[in-house]
């Protein structure tokens, strides 16, 4: 992929929403971690009026994710990283947005003892260097060889601590700020900076500060009595489990207890660590709030999708206002969004406003603390406006819901495709099958004593009819109460010696599944667990020796204790151990497709969450060496021999091919149900059907002319009976009906769903009108109107094997009709000319009689023009 290139702002145009993914449908779709919204439309002009004393501090939140995957992953794929970006962007818009300070949150690294990430962050942060710009920087655990809860930071071995190569205390001193220090150690620091003609204290605490770490912090304040004091550390508050509320942390007590509460002076903590975004108010020791705020999105699309937080202080009004935005999101190349791909997060705890009263707050120790002049216009909304401006985001959704369980893509080299829908609702009993419907390898679910489970229940296993909404199979398989430290789980085995079991996959792979993780999700009960396995033992199979997973399966699909989908497998090259893929968080509760597609060109395995490709991909990878005659698992895992730590949730239709397919081609994708042809019947016998070729499972329908309609076949053949041989009520209605337009339509339909209408013509010959009534008995001559098969005298054969007056062979009862001689319908070439509506009686007759003698011509066009048909009954 070319590296980003910025366009003419002329040339972007703006939108006011962002279209979803098209594997994403309005808000039924569940999204990882970040859920998609709209964008929202830039914010109008401040009044001119608005005017008051503000400046944004700047937050960053973990950017562990950006520092290890900037090399692997964000240059090769973009030419940027999100880390980089951002300092770039705050080092930009400094001035306009009136930013005085930037602070970061710890977990500047993910990987402590690799250079390469530092290097990224070096590279980051020395944007604000060269910039002027002050900031602070602290430890997370992620940034300390031993971040064990017990081992405090005056305890490491300072000089081996990379974080101090890459952050010495001279970088923390040479900060462009009032005054500056560090602690002993150089991983804590302070600051202060000037906003508005009043100064503020920064502190930066490492992770897990000591008992002499934290004497300095309180030395620190005390030696700047008169400065209102923001606090930063990576650990302060947590998040509930319901992704809103607050909670305070044993860590965070001890930071409150010895360093926040008795210090009236720190009035705002800013910490990350834990995966979310989250605030709350807390009373100090001298009864005044102290604002915390978390802030960590690391666990969002690609690690974090660039978030920021930009924090308002409106002095004049009283305010500190919040917004989480991302000035990767408009800096990305257009052609690589997505629906996750928001520049603003405007969802509680992401944008909100606290009310503090800063006079009266600092009084305390500040009686002279006022604001500034009041000329700066709503910083964020500048901001707002600055990330909106000519963004147009991810394209609209074009993927439809499906019509019926038809509605499906087909591909080639499809080995394997289980669809929990084709059984019945209910209890899925041990010995019962899911089905795969193109092979041999349909799933069995096992006996308890077989899956070696002592609390398995015959109920913990059901078919439901809930899915994710864009699968067309609309069913799920549910396993309930799985339980590790209960050993209570269930599992569905395939034979182990079918094509899918043996497959290694040498053209590379496409799997595709739907996945649900039950709300009852627990870290105790359920990390670690898998869904989808291909069993076995890597120790068997010539993966050297590690520490984890050595007799773990070759291949599984399951969560981790951070609830992060991971696929892990062994590639066709054993030696080189196992590769993985990570999405971000999952939210419980919510279908995902996950689409897992191995390109072995390019040596890569992607992993796809509902269209969206994740961070965290494989590389150096092809392929896969399983043991064989080992069989695929659904709802368990397989480790040592033995299945084990059972799925809590939904697993829906999952398809397996056998080289890497496109979204245009995945489950989600919708049949191409204006691929549909009509055979040309020929001209010298009558059609008694009508032919073609469309989407296997859809219903062909006829009208106008002919009437039937008929499903298409398994090998995409279809056949509408429109003149049965033996059923002259039929064929007379059928003919008649013909006589009376000679147009008719073809349209293909799943459910609710329909192609464009496929129009022919039929040809018929213009008969002239009868002077007497049509005969009523069937050997009375019938007027003829000399078409192709009339004779010279005006006599027509009927076809053979109609049943109708005169026909020969079989079915013939009586003799051929006679009727005027040619000249009175034909052209003066004697072809048939097309006629329009008629009264029946005689002359319908005997349009009946010649049509049915073959004179009948099908003449297939599109109509592109035609409106879309819905299929009726006949």
């Amino acid at each position: 992929m070319t590296a980003h290139r910025p366009l003419p702002r002329a040339s972007r145009r703006r939108t006011t929403a962002l279209g979803v993914t098209a594997l994403a449908v309005a808000a039924t779709v569940g999204l990882p971690a970040l859920t998609a919204t709209p964008t929202p439309a830039a914010a109008a002009p401040a009044p001119a009026a608005d005017l008051a004393s503000r400046f944004t501090l700047a937050v960053l939140p973990d950017t562990q994710f950006y520092s290890r995957y900037s090399a692997s992953q964000f240059l090769p794929r973009y030419g940027d990283d999100p880390f980089h970006v951002q300092t770039q962007w705050l080092a930009d818009n400094a001035d306009e947005l009136h930013i005085p300070f930037t602070t970061h949150v710890g977990d500047v690294v993910d990987q402590v003892g690799q250079a390469g990430e530092w290097q990224a962050a070096d590279r980051a942060m020395s944007v604000l260097d060269a910039a002027g710009m002050p900031y602070s920087i602290t430890t997370g655990n992620h940034d300390v060889r031993n971040s064990a809860d017990t081992v405090f930071d005056t305890s490491y071995d300072l000089a081996a601590e990379p974080y101090l190569r890459t952050f010495p205390a001279t970088r923390a001193t040479g900060q462009p700020t009032i005054e500056s220090g560090t602690d002993r150690t150089g991983l804590s620091q302070f600051h202060v900076f000037e906003a508005e003609g009043q100064r503020f204290l920064s502190l930066a605490l490492p992770w897990r500060a000591s008992d002499e770490t934290l004497a300095w912090a309180n030395q620190v304040i005390a030696a700047h009595p008169t400065l209102p004091t923001i606090l930063t550390s990576h650990e302060v508050i947590n998040i509930a489990t319901d992704g809103l509320t607050a909670v305070d942390t044993a860590y965070g007590e001890r930071l409150w207890k010895n360093v926040i509460a008795p210090n009236d002076q720190v009035f705002l903590t800013f910490n990350g660590h834990f995966h979310g975004s989250t605030w709350k108010s807390r009373t100090n020791d001298a009864g005044h709030a102290v604002t915390q705020v978390l802030i960590d999105h690391q666990m969002d699309y690609e690690g974090g999708n660039g978030y920021l937080g930009l924090v308002e202080f409106d002095l004049t009004n009283g305010t500190l206002a919040m917004q989480t935005a991302s000035p990767w999101v408009t800096w990305k190349p257009s052609e690589t969004l997505t629906s996750y791909d928001q520049p603003l997060l405007d969802a509680a705890n992401q944008r909100y406003s606290v009310p503090v009263d800063f006079r009266t707050r600092f009084a305390g120790f500040a009686p002279d603390f006022r604001a500034g002049t009041a000329d700066e216009p709503p910083l964020i909304e500048r901001a707002r406006q600055m990330l909106l401006d000519g963004f147009e985001g991810a394209p609209p959704v074009t993927t439809e819901l499906p019509g019926g369980r038809a509605d499906h893509t087909v591909v080639d080299g499809t080995l394997a495709w289980w669809r929990p829908g084709e059984q019945e609702p209910g209890t899925l009993a041990p010995g019962a099958t899911v089905t795969d419907v193109v092979g041999d390898a349909d799933l069995t679910r096992m006996t308890h004593a077989e899956s070696g489970s002592p609390t398995a229940q015959d109920g913990d296993v059901t078919v439901t009819d809930e899915s994710h909404p864009l699968s067309s199979d609309g069913a799920g398989l549910c396993f309930a109460n799985a339980d590790k430290a209960a050993k209570r789980f269930s599992a569905l085995t395939s034979p182990g010696d079918t094509v899918v079991d043996r497959a290694t996959f040498p053209e590379g792979y496409t799997i595709e599944t739907f996945l649900q993780v039950d709300p009852s999700w627990t870290d105790g009960a359920n990390s670690w667990s898998k869904a989808i396995v291909r069993s076995g033992n890597r120790s068997q199979i010539g993966v050297p020796q590690t520490r984890w997973d050595w007799t773990a399966s070759p291949a599984a699909l399951g969560i981790s204790n951070l609830k992060e989908f991971q696929w892990t497998e062994v590639t066709a090259d054993p030696s080189k151990g196992d590769r993985t893929a990570w999405s971000g968080e999952i939210i419980p509760g919510r279908w995902l497709h996950v689409a897992l597609v191995n390109d072995v060109d390019a040596r890569t395995t992607t992993m796809y969450i509902d269209g969206a490709p994740v961070l965290r991909n494989a590389t150096d990878t092809g392929g896969q060496t399983v043991q064989d005659g080992m069989p695929w698992l659904f709802g368990s895992d397989w480790v040592d021999d033995a299945a084990t730590n059972g799925w809590n949730g939904c697993i829906g239709e999952t398809r397996v091919v056998d080289h890497p397919v496109s979204a245009e081609s995945w489950l989600t994708a919708r049949a191409d149900l204006d691929v549909l042809t009509v055979d040309e019947p020929g001209t010298e016998v009558a059609p008694t059907s009508i032919t073609g070729s469309g989407h296997p499972g859809a219903t062909v329908t006829l009208s106008g002319a002919v009437a039937g309609s008929a499903e298409v076949a398994e090998d995409g053949s279809w056949s509408v009976d429109v003149a049965g041989k033996d059923d002259d009520d039929i064929r007379a209605a059928a003919l008649v009906r013909a006589a009376a337009t000679g147009e008719a339509q073809a349209v293909q339909s799943i459910g609710t769903r329909s192609g464009a209408a496929v129009a022919f013509a039929v040809a018929l010959p213009d008969a002239a009108e009868p002077t007497d009534p049509a005969p009523t008995d069937p050997a009375s001559p019938v007027p003829g109107d000399g078409g192709d098969d009339a004779g010279d005298d005006g006599s027509v054969s009927p076809a053979p094997g109609t049943g109708l007056p005169g026909a020969d062979g079989p079915g013939a009862d009586g003799p051929s009709a006679d009727g005027p001689g040619a000249g009175d319908g034909t052209t003066p070439d004697g072809d048939l000319a097309f006629t329009g509506a008629h009264g029946l009686g005689l002359l319908g007759v005997t349009a009946l009689l010649l049509l049915a003698a073959g004179t009948a011509v099908l003449v297939r066009r599109r109509l592109g023009t035609l409106p879309r048909i819905a299929p009726t009954e006949q």
